[in-house]
């Protein structure tokens, strides 16, 4: 943690907005992942494409690349970003599907929150798209991998973190 404490609070402890505008524009990237825990059933109905409701994996692609770009929306502290890239990625795992989102912007204060928006937002589209053939899906291990560029640094999780 930083040793500047809570930055969305002003002096007297209420809400605001972080002014960036004396940061430098850098190159920003984050990537962040999730996991929709299914049984294998379910996994294999999604990665067929054949649910009831389409394509499970390319409506949830869509749907996390679409809230990485509402993030400041959606979270009301976050500034609104000029994004230049948001990728999400979609794979079987033994647990069920992992989600992954890359987002990439130019700016002045970092994508982690529109990487984590996505995965989010992907991971409940494909639990909306499977639920009529399994309502105990498990949402979980949504978190932040990796972040470059800003002032605080570069973040990458540690590899014993890395096995959601």
């Amino acid at each position: 943690m930083s040793g500047e404490g809570l930055t969305h609070l002003d002096s007297q402890g209420r809400p605001q907005m972080v002014d960036v505008s004396a940061k430098d524009v850098s190159a920003r990237v984050a990537m962040a992942e999730g996991v929709v825990r299914m049984s294998a059933a379910t996994r294999d109905l999604a990665l067929g494409g054949t649910s009831k409701k389409g394509d499970a994996i390319t409506t949830s692609i869509l749907a996390g690349i679409m809230a990485a770009k509402r993030t400041a929306e959606l979270i009301p502290l976050c500034h609104p970003l000029p994004l230049s890239r948001v990728n999400v990625d979609i794979t079987p795992n033994e647990n069920g599907l992992r989600v992954v989102a890359e987002v990439r912007t130019s700016g002045r204060t970092g994508v982690e929150m529109e990487a984590l928006t996505a995965v989010s937002v992907a991971c409940l589209t494909l639990y909306d798209m499977l639920k009529a053939v399994q309502k105990d899906m498990e949402v979980c291990s949504i978190r932040l991998l990796s972040k470059t560029g800003g002032s605080s640094g570069d973040y990458s999780a540690s590899p014993a973190e890395d096995s959601a």
